[in-house]
């Protein structure tokens, strides 16, 4: 397995996590429903980045790992929660830790696909938000990618070191750990803070 898809794999399984914690936490569904959410979770990113791209059937419906390891996280989540109640740090955690590994996994992907840097770094930042985005909308939740200002930003932070790298031809492992680690600082350094993006003011 290469470092790219062990990235994937890597952001598939803590975003299925989060997407099962959260199925238990918003609105206490049953295992099939938490293995759904986490699958969405997991995989819509992904499954977005490659129907703009043309690598078609995605990625995650040709091999059937991606799917093996979003619903063991699912199952993994709902285990969990049955021995603790306490998931809300968890799951924001895993969210910024799904949203660094993908926003870079899909970027390398893009650039992979002889797109140009400024597209990769738009398709890696969709890829991150991508999954969050569709399981808040499945939980009738505004997104966080719209509601949270520190959230598309440290993604596309994360997204744009790894475009200029390819670019540039100075990528390797311990740039792409840069750009894990600087989004899911700035991610993480925006909840711990609550810094966000200036709002429409309306009370």
């Amino acid at each position: 397995m290469n470092v790219l898809s062990s990235l994937e794999f890597a952001g598939t399984f803590v975003f299925g996590l989060n997407g099962g914690f959260t199925a238990m936490e918003a609105e206490n569904l049953d295992l099939v429903g938490v293995m759904v959410l986490a699958a969405v979770t997991a995989l819509g990113g992904g499954v977005l980045r490659d129907i703009f791209i043309g690598n078609l059937p995605p990625i995650s419906l040709r091999d059937w790992r991606y799917i093996a390891v979003a619903l063991f996280a699912g199952l993994a989540a709902f285990m969990i929660r049955r021995h603790s109640k306490v998931v809300h740090k968890p799951i924001v955690i895993l969210d910024a830790a799904g949203l660094s590994l993908f926003c870079v996994a899909g970027t390398e992907i893009a650039f992979n696909f002889h797109l140009g840097p400024f597209q990769s770094i738009i398709l890696g930042t969709v890829t991150g938000v991508g999954g969050g985005t569709i399981r808040d909308v499945i939980i009738r939740r505004v997104p966080t990618v719209l509601s949270s200002g520190l959230y598309a930003i440290p993604a596309a932070m994360g997204s744009a070191l790894t475009a200029i790298a390819l670019r540039y031809n100075f990528y390797s492992v311990s740039v792409e750990l840069a750009a894990v680690l600087i989004c899911f600082g700035v991610r993480m350094a925006g909840v711990v803070w609550k810094i966000n993006l200036p709002t429409s003011g309306r009370d």
